[in-house]
């Protein structure tokens, strides 16, 4: 058996565990990974590691091994005239000088007193349920070996 990484492509629907519809793949291209690249939350990656082409599985992921805990250390309240930004608008991202994890942050608020921004993902603390279906396995190549990430369900190159 290969202890090479494996390219694994698969159809998903994505629901909080009270049943809420967050994404699905349905009527788009299966989402394709390498194993062990960081490409997906762990907890849905040490599931799937499990499985096996045309595999249907429910998986439970808590958040935890999702998109983790919300830290509250990551909503930044900046008075509006010291934001350097005069047009700012709700849901606008930014990636903030000194972020060692390079997180995206979210203007939640901007109003004339104040700017708001959220570095936490949007599905922090948010236990998640994913219908997956295994539609290809295959070994990395050699290029997303280097590249570090799959290229694709065939491994085509990404442009």
């Amino acid at each position: 058996m290969s202890t090479k990484p494996r390219v694994i492509s698969f159809h998903y629907t994505l629901t909080d565990f009270q049943g809420t519809m967050l994404d699905s793949s349905s009527g788009r291209e299966p989402l394709v990974y390498m194993e062990g690249a960081n490409q997906i939350i762990p907890g849905l990656e040490r599931e799937l590691a499990t499985l096996k082409k045309s595999d249907k599985k429910t998986v439970k992921i808590p958040h935890q091994e999702a998109y983790g805990v919300r830290n509250e250390k990551l909503v930044i309240k900046t008075p509006r005239d010291q934001f350097p930004i005069k047009d700012v608008q709700i849901g606008q991202q930014f990636q903030l000088d000194g972020d060692p994890e390079g997180r995206p942050f979210t203007v939640m608020i901007a109003n004339d007193k104040e700017v708001i921004l959220d570095g936490n993902h949007p599905l922090a603390n948010v236990d998640l349920t994913f219908d997956v279906e295994i539609t290809e396995i295959r070994e990395a190549t050699a290029e997303e070996l280097s590249h570090g990430h799959a290229h694709g369900g065939d491994g085509h190159h990404h442009s």
